[in-house]
């Protein structure tokens, strides 16, 4: 399979999923040597789950079948854009790369906007919607130094 091959299986996923009523219309594979190793889908609603995304879901199916938290090698085919959240996952999954279909300013046509926490990201925490406050830092700073320490960590 190529690399369309690949992207029209997540956008089959994406219509599949969404007929069926799994959530919203999100699909996504993880491919590793031209094989697919994981596959998801939003499950936002069914699965009660806001982090659900179709990426996610790929990226833990993935994890688990490679046996690694590590995705070195992989490649990321999704139907959309990843928002934010699955960005971020894919870049801490350390994939090489993603191919995607629709972009960010379809799935705002669509009323998935994220352009609100692409926004939010970008501001000064204290600046941010959500009210937020530091307390215990000094008790949470020693679990980290504990952290640097240990002997037998695994990076990351």
């Amino acid at each position: 399979m190529d690399e369309e091959g690949f992207l029209r299986r997540a956008i089959a996923l994406s219509r599949e999923k969404m007929l069926a009523g799994e959530g919203g219309p999100f699909g996504a594979v993880v491919v590793k040597d031209g094989v697919i190793v994981g596959e998801g889908w939003n499950r936002v609603t069914s699965g009660k789950d806001p982090t659900a995304h179709a990426e996610i879901e790929a990226i833990r199916a993935a994890a688990r079948k490679l046996g690694d938290h590590v995705l070195k090698g992989c490649v990321l085919y999704t139907s959309c854009e990843p928002c934010p959240m699955c960005l971020a996952a894919a870049y801490w999954a350390r994939l090489d790369r993603f191919v995607y279909a629709n972009g960010h300013a379809d799935a705002a046509a669509i009323g998935f906007d994220d352009s609100f926490l692409y926004g939010e990201i970008a501001k000064p925490i204290d600046a941010r919607t959500m009210p937020s406050r530091r307390l215990l830092a000094d008790e949470a700073r020693a679990v980290f130094d504990e952290w640097a320490a240990k002997q037998d960590r695994i990076h990351y």
